[in-house]
């Protein structure tokens, strides 16, 4: 089977592309807008619509396989590309990709992925929104001219010897950390909340916004729990605010990452970015030492890393040092989907939890895609995405996975068609 024609079409994300740097530093909230300057280049605005690029590849018996670019909500933040143009990204695949994938026969998924998330510009590598969206078109694909799922062709061409099952969703409330966190409890949601604490308004002077958020989460769920047999894990993303609240002081975050430690009991409690140390070997050194710092404290509390880790080359790195627990592999910053395979396997296989994370800022096709990825490397949490609403992303993550799930179940081993 071979791809005849590629077609191109800009649509629209679930979110918004934020700056992340004017509103750490302070940006006022005008209605669902944000008032200021924007500071991160690209910005014409602290807040302003998603772009994706769909990218529909035409296979020679009719069919159409196709995956989204599209980028972080926090674009040219800790490293990562800027902010995605969907009608720069189309240029550069007419110019770039196309010539290498018209004709290109659907063999080996991890051998076409590996040469388009190689393939170079005249300024470098391509955008890592567009090496992510083509390789879900090709993986979907290979699937089609295979009559597999996605998870399947991902499992057995690198051999993950995963089951093909749902894996952990994990939600997040986005500012309506109250109404959407009773959301995920009446779901009973694997993990949650996120909760969006972006600036140190949010977080309190000394952090005591987020210690009260955590004290009314426990008692909600105890409350509110349709089943005493659900034991969440809690999961917030702090966005470095904790380590500016205490001055980068790792001693004192320690302190306070082992009270809320406390406070979330009996659930545990996982803390994504609360230190922001400017780049990444600092990051690496920082963790490591507020790692070693609450295991002193006795504390059981869970750091994840996100910013500074964006790579494949991060990632071995972040593990190899011990500077994590869990490892967000934010799948549109590693480029292409054979990376962020590549990664899953890694941390999973090194013993650590495996985040099959993301962005509220992708669309429903890269969720799809991350769904069967998760499921296909037993990913230890998969992102419930796009959009901030709670229902819509859960919806679309957990569906497919219910469907993949029921359709390798029904699989003869060997097989392509089902009995």
């Amino acid at each position: 089977m071979r791809i005849v024609e590629v077609l191109t079409q800009p649509v629209r994300t679930g979110f918004f592309a934020d700056d992340q740097a004017a509103i750490r530093a302070g940006a006022e909230h005008d209605g669902f807008a944000y008032s200021g300057i924007p500071i991160t280049p690209g910005f014409s605005a602290i807040r302003q619509a998603g772009e994706a690029l769909s990218v529909l590849l035409l296979l020679e018996d009719g069919s159409v396989a196709h995956g989204d670019c599209a980028a972080v909500q926090y674009s040219g933040a800790g490293g990562r590309d800027p902010l995605f143009s969907a009608e720069a990204a189309r240029r550069d695949v007419e110019e770039h990709l196309r010539p290498l994938l018209v004709g290109a026969e659907l063999g080996s998924f991890r051998e076409l992925a590996g040469r388009v998330d190689a393939c170079h510009g005249a300024s470098g590598p391509l955008h890592t929104a567009i090496r992510y969206g083509v390789t879900q078109a090709v993986l979907d694909a290979v699937a089609q001219s295979r009559r597999l799922t996605m998870a399947e062709v991902v499992r057995d061409e690198y051999s993950t010897g995963a089951d093909l099952k749902p894996v952990p969703m994990f939600a997040q409330t986005g500012d309506d950390r109250y109404g959407n966190a009773e959301k995920m409890i009446l779901k009973q949601v694997d993990v949650l909340p996120h909760g969006l604490f972006n600036n140190e308004a949010k977080l309190g002077d000394r952090g005591e916004l987020l210690e009260d958020y955590l004290r009314w989460l426990v008692d909600r769920i105890g409350r509110l729990r349709p089943d005493s047999a659900y034991v969440p894990r809690l999961h917030f993303d702090t966005y470095g605010t904790v380590g500016l609240v205490f001055g980068g002081d790792v001693d004192a975050v320690a302190g306070y990452l082992a009270r809320l430690g406390e406070v979330a009991g009996p659930y545990e409690l996982v803390v994504e970015h609360p230190i922001d140390a400017g780049g990444r070997e600092a990051q690496i050194e920082t963790y490591v030492r507020l790692r070693a710092a609450l295991r002193r404290t006795g504390s059981q509390v869970k750091i994840a890393v996100d910013e500074w880790c964006n790579t494949l080359e991060d990632i071995k790195m972040f593990v190899d040092r011990g500077a994590a627990d869990v490892i967000h592999v934010k799948t549109p910053d590693l480029g292409g989907v054979n990376n962020v395979i590549e990664a899953l396997l890694l941390v999973r296989d090194r013993g650590l939890v495996a985040y099959c994370g993301g962005t509220c800022n992708e669309t429903d096709r890269s969720a799809q895609v991350s769904a069967n990825v998760a499921m296909a490397c037993a990913a230890g949490q998969v992102l419930a995405k796009p959009g901030m609403g709670v229902d819509e992303g859960l919806m679309i993550v957990g569906n497919e996975m219910a469907r993949v799930a029921a359709i390798a179940a029904a699989r003869r081993p060997g097989e392509t068609v089902l009995p």
